[in-house]
């Protein structure tokens, strides 16, 4: 068994509501290592999740950036997601978050390496503790949208066989742990009249974000921004400003950036 730990920092602007996570198999309040040389010769594993490399953490909710640890299957997890290696340009270390801000941003690329901490009677270890995390399950999901891939790539990495048809893809992703959905039951728990709106508004958004126009180059940074800026401010409007407030730990209409236009994709 290894042990695996979640980081935060803040994301690329400054004054963001939103976190950038990754992973590692190494406490870096203990042992920063300067760099990902450092970090392999020590035998260790940073999982990059569409980030930079991050000697070590701290945002302000977590002024020392860990979010959480859980021990897990080492080798599951670097199949799942390669370790210690940009996510841009190695596929094997984008997990199915192939194109950033199009399948998931960071969030759900670290939560698919924390996959490896789940097993029988464990729930595994996700990132619900980052800021912004609430807004990103909300349009991606805890895993991403890639809900067949994903589907496909546990069971090549369990060495369960399974036939996963893309039809059935997202009925599978309801046996994984769905964070945003436990958070507003959680935040909403006495509105189900509500809560029941904002899960098919969620359902909505889920289904637009994963639409595909073939032939086409994946959209914009901008592009991706605004749309989401513009599905959050749904659910702003369904919600009124308290629960929004209460759910999301944001205040309605503030401009959110869940995708970081510096990545390179």
């Amino acid at each position: 068994m290894s042990k695996f730990y979640a980081w935060v920092v803040p994301a690329y602007i400054s004054g963001s509501p939103v976190d950038h996570t990754w992973v590692t198999s190494y406490d870096n309040r203990i042992n920063p290592y300067p760099d990902i040389a450092a970090v392999i010769q020590a035998g260790q594993s940073n999982w990059f999740c569409w980030g930079s490399f991050h000697p070590k953490g701290g945002a302000p909710t977590h002024p020392d950036g860990f979010i959480g640890s859980q021990a897990g299957n080492g080798s599951l997890a670097s199949c799942l997601v390669e370790a210690n290696q940009p996510s841009n340009g190695n596929p094997p270390a984008q997990g199915t978050i192939f194109t950033y801000g199009v399948d998931g941003v960071c969030h759900q690329l670290a939560n698919q390496v924390l996959y490896a901490t789940g097993g029988p009677g464990i729930a595994p270890l996700t990132v619900k503790a980052a800021r912004g995390y609430a807004l990103s399950s909300f349009i991606y999901g805890t895993y991403g949208l890639q809900h067949a891939a994903w589907q496909q790539k546990i069971a090549a990495c369990t060495g369960v066989k399974q036939l996963m048809s893309v039809a059935r893809g997202a009925e599978a992703m309801a046996d994984l742990p769905d964070d945003f959905e436990q958070q507003a039951r959680e935040a909403l728990g006495d509105k189900p009249e509500v809560l029941s709106k904002l899960m098919n508004l969620r359902g909505q958004v889920q289904a637009f974000s994963m639409q595909r126009t073939p032939g086409f180059l994946p959209p914009e940074p901008d592009y991706l921004n605004a749309r989401n800026q513009h599905l959050i401010d749904q659910a702003a409007a369904l919600l009124g400003p308290d629960d929004f407030r209460k759910l999301f730990g944001i205040e309605p209409g503030e401009k959110v950036n869940l995708v970081d236009p510096n990545v390179e994709r």
